[in-house]
């Protein structure tokens, strides 16, 4: 007897902590976010030196652009025509366009998760008739079995009670999706901000390219002029003519080259904008210096995981795997729906509704595996298995974010150093240009050497045209690196 009082007594105690072992069992486990190890500091990031312009005075690149809000980073540029291009690149390129819709569709399912958590409430209408066999009446077989007709309307709802988390962990995962999805969006909108900018001052620098080479053209046809009038007068033989006439041609051609690389870059730039190749024209604006850029600042390397959309994207990958465990475990244990219906059924229409034709039912059904051959067991492998990639490729995406910055900040700085050091050697090659024309005009030296000075002038000045257009597409680079700016502001996704 004291035994079983024992065991009374015992028994709400020992539910209690059975509930909770299953409980614990099945919900999913507490999140940890990886550890990342974050330098202090980027190892490139250092302040912009003080440069030098091609006649010599001295300048430093652009204003620090810390004011400038995250979102709107391309207004630090200065740039009316930019900034027109990447708002209309916004409204109509079409890969956004399909990044929002997937915006669309997470959210959607994240409201779908969400709707287990309320009671399912319906309502069925309808008729039917129907005739009975003889024999399954107990009647003899071939009696003869009227048909009958039956009426009702029905009022249903149904409840599945979460005992061991399912539906919630289901509506974390969805939500986390979700999450990860608007960020995929962030992203991709950044990258199409980013692709316009470094498009567009790819265009201006080959514009500025093309603008060097029409003016060497010009030098070499009033050479060859030149020369010409000098042959007819028996003062140059033909020889220095042919190679007047040969530097010429040489040149042209290149000019002619180059215009294919800016139809290219013109028919990127309309992919960008979401029109056709043959009805965009982009004008002729050459990129003249540096000046115009902005000084990025590259900001602490640990705020970086939360600029970065793609990481962003990447952790909240990792919450809705983790919240996947639970809804995988949650499968191995008793679920329990609650069920209930009310109306009515008649054999008329119009008595469905009447008190002596009620009907109802109120029900529970509580349901588990016994044997599935480890088919749910399989189904947490695989759930803890997503979550270690998830985990592996949110390590990467934080890596590979370090280096972008560190390579880009690398790139503005070496490129800085370039520039400066060909300012330099702009000047003194046109010196050296001018020179070779006085000794040669005065007959002290041979039109070779006259040459060789004024295709040294044409390739240093076209290398500086390249340096500043590579200037200002790593600075772009650099801002993708940092996740779209350097301010707190997010841009926010526009998919309702």
């Amino acid at each position: 007897m004291k035994t079983k009082e024992i065991i009374r007594r015992a028994a709400p105690v020992l539910s209690a902590m059975a509930a909770a072992v299953l409980l614990a069992a099945c919900a999913a486990p507490e999140f940890k976010q990886p550890q990342i190890e974050t330098p202090a500091a980027f190892k490139e990031a250092q302040t912009p030196a003080v440069q030098t312009a091609a006649d010599g005075t001295r300048w430093k690149q652009g204003v620090p652009a810390e004011r400038q809000a995250r979102g709107e980073w391309w207004l630090a540029f200065n740039d009316p025509a930019l900034t027109s291009l990447i708002n209309e690149a916004t409204q109509a390129n079409a890969n956004l366009a399909v990044a929002a819709a997937r915006v669309k569709q997470a959210r959607a399912i994240a409201g779908i998760a969400e709707a287990d958590r309320i009671p399912q409430v319906g309502v069925n209408v309808g008729g039917q008739r129907n005739r009975a066999s003889a024999v399954s009446l107990g009647l003899p077989n071939g009696a003869p079995v009227a048909a009958t007709n039956v009426y009702q309307a029905n009022l249903t709802a149904s409840y599945e009670v979460d005992l061991f988390g399912r539906v919630a962990a289901n509506v974390s995962a969805s939500r986390s999706d979700a999450l990860a999805v608007e960020a995929t969006y962030r992203s991709v909108l950044l990258s199409l901000q980013a692709d316009v900018a470094q498009t567009y001052f790819q265009l201006r620098a080959t514009d500025a390219e093309l603008a060097t080479l029409e003016q060497t053209v010009r030098l070499r046809e009033e050479s060859v002029h030149v020369n010409q009038r000098r042959y007819d007068l028996g003062d140059i033989g033909e020889f220095d003519l042919s190679r007047a006439r040969t530097e010429l041609s040489t040149t042209r051609a290149e000019a002619i080259g180059l215009q294919r690389q800016r139809a290219t870059s013109e028919h990127a730039l309309a992919v960008l904008l979401g029109k056709p190749a043959a009805s965009f024209t982009a004008g002729v604006n050459p990129l003249q210096d540096s000046g115009f850029l902005p000084v990025i600042p590259a900001g602490m390397p640990s705020s970086l995981l939360e600029r970065r959309p793609d990481i962003a994207s990447a952790q909240r990958t990792m919450e809705a795997s983790n919240a996947r465990i639970g809804v995988a475990k949650s499968a191995m244990f008793p679920a329990l729906t609650l069920n209930a219906s009310g109306g009515g059924a008649s054999d008329t229409f119009s008595d469905i509704f009447k008190w002596s034709s009620r009907s109802w039912l109120l029900g529970a059904l509580m349901s588990m595996p016994i044997i599935d051959g480890g088919r749910n067991k399989a189904a947490v492998s695989r759930s803890e298995a997503q979550l270690e990639e998830s985990v592996a490729t949110y390590r990467q995406s934080v890596l590979v974010a370090f280096a972008e910055v560190e390579d880009n900040l690398a790139g503005l700085r070496i490129l800085s150093g370039q520039t400066q050091q060909i300012d330099e050697a702009v000047v003194s090659a046109r010196r050296s240009a001018d020179l070779a024309q006085k000794l040669y005009d005065a007959g002290r030296s041979s039109y070779l050497d006259l040459l060789d000075a004024q295709r040294n002038l044409a390739a240093i000045e076209r290398n500086a045209v390249q340096l500043r257009g590579n200037r200002a597409v790593t600075t772009v680079a650099l801002i993708r690196a940092l996740g779209g700016g350097w301010g707190d502001a997010e841009p926010q996704v526009a998919a309702n």
